[in-house]
């Protein structure tokens, strides 16, 4: 931008979207002001939530969500990205990850319906799984256009705080700002370095912190560089009911219809862009330890779970997850 490296501060806004807190940090000539960005930031963020919510009757997701059966619907340019993207991982994940997952999360208690304190029928959750199926959609990417067979439910609830992140990240990078660090939601990203010469550090929250909270060393599990990339962290802390003495998370597997069984207290995804990350976290949450960390070795993916193990938290790292604590 310009200015000398003694210019340059670190500056900060917030604001609220899609139910949950947004915040830039960006290195900037001290006689400038991030806060004049505020509205072109928060534009960004409501053109996501415009297109991809499923709690607006009049996102375009929605519209395509109460669509009939047999139709083509035009979709923007960022909506089609996110749910290209998001079907591409379905393929690869054999559907352990799918956005049409919809009807479940809302059975469940999870999505825009009203929450539930017990598991819906066996008969409630086979007819919503009636409706699951990544592959029953088709694209037309000349066109922008996406294929309703019938009852299909995009939930991109996985994915989209993670492209919003990226988006925002655009953005600075069109007004010149070099430096940032961008979080939707605990979904972060960072490009370039403080003032100092230091690169963006952030700190894992241990699953059971209060939000907001996290104020002590023993509070964090890592904390890791985001200079040039993005993290993502799932858990099944924040959404989630209890009855009966079993605990039901907001993670539902779609090849089961309930949500996931097993001890995974959170996951942590580095990737280059957040909406990489978003997902994977939720993918790597379905999948469990043990199938997800050989999936993450296969394809090299930077993981971390956090699982309950006999003597407490237990962490454990992918390979590359490691390489990126020691860069």
């Amino acid at each position: 931008m310009g200015a000398s490296v003694s210019e340059l501060v670190v500056q900060s806004v917030q604001g609220e979207t899609m139910g949950t807190y947004w915040s830039v940090r960006a290195v900037m000539p001290a006689a400038l002001s991030l806060a004049s960005r505020s509205k072109s930031i928060q534009d960004a963020l409501d053109l996501v939530d415009g297109q991809m919510s499923t709690y607006k009757p009049g996102s375009s997701l929605s519209r395509f969500n109460a669509a009939p059966a047999g139709t083509w619907h035009v979709l923007p340019a960022e909506c089609y990205e996110v749910v290209r993207h998001a079907l591409k991982l379905a393929r690869a994940s054999d559907g352990a990850y799918d956005p049409t997952v919809g009807p479940l999360v809302n059975l469940w208690g999870f999505g825009p319906d009203a929450a539930r304190g017990e598991p819906p029928s066996r008969e409630a959750i086979d007819a919503a799984r009636e409706r699951i199926g990544w592959w029953r959609i088709k694209l037309d990417a000349v066109t922008h256009s996406i294929y309703q067979p019938g009852g299909v439910y995009l939930d991109l609830s996985s994915v989209a705080k993670g492209y919003s992140v990226d988006l925002v990240g655009r953005c600075l990078d069109a007004a010149g700002i070099d430096a940032w660090l961008v979080e939707v939601g605990g979904e972060l990203k960072g490009k370039g370095r403080k003032p100092d010469g230091l690169p963006w550090r952030i700190g894992i929250e241990r699953p059971g912190a209060a939000v907001g909270a996290v104020q002590h060393a023993d509070q964090l599990s890592q904390v890791v560089s985001l200079t040039g990339r993005a993290i993502a962290t799932s858990g099944d802390y924040r959404r989630q009911f209890t009855t009966d003495g079993v605990t039901y998370s907001h993670h539902v597997d779609p090849r089961t219809g309930w949500p996931v069984p097993h001890t995974v207290a959170s996951v942590s995804v580095l990737a280059n862009d957040a909406m990489q990350a978003d997902p994977l976290g939720t993918l790597m949450t379905v999948l469990g330890p043990e199938q997800g960390l050989a999936y993450a070795a296969e394809r090299g993916l930077a993981v971390m779970y956090i699982v309950h193990g006999a003597n407490g938290l237990e962490e454990c790292l992918s390979p590359a997850f490691e390489a990126a604590l020691a860069s």
